[in-house]
């Protein structure tokens, strides 16, 4: 399973482990991902996505996620939430 945000692209980190002996181990900073449905008022249903924190929150600051997917630049968005901007661009659009 991918540990990405369907949003900001935010993506696990490498780094160490140092302990009080300054010994080095190497480990992975995750990124905070919960499974969130949003609700899609173009489309009429639920939108599950794997999202972090910071996502679900600009997604609610530019009040929902119709409106977030449709200013966001096309190519900053991830495959899964490229086909999504198609289906609302096009529902919308009727």
């Amino acid at each position: 399973m991918v540990k990405k945000c369907s949003i900001t692209k935010k993506k696990p980190m490498s780094g160490n482990n140092v302990s009080h002996a300054v010994n080095k181990t190497k480990r992975r900073f995750y990124p905070n991902l919960h499974n969130v449905s949003f609700f899609s008022e173009v489309l009429g249903k639920k939108i599950k996505l794997k999202v972090s924190s910071r996502g679900i929150k600009t997604v609610e600051k530019n009040g929902g996620i119709d409106n977030y997917i449709i200013k966001v630049k096309t190519s900053e968005l991830t495959e899964e939430t490229k086909k999504l901007r198609k289906l609302i661009v096009s529902k919308s659009s009727k």
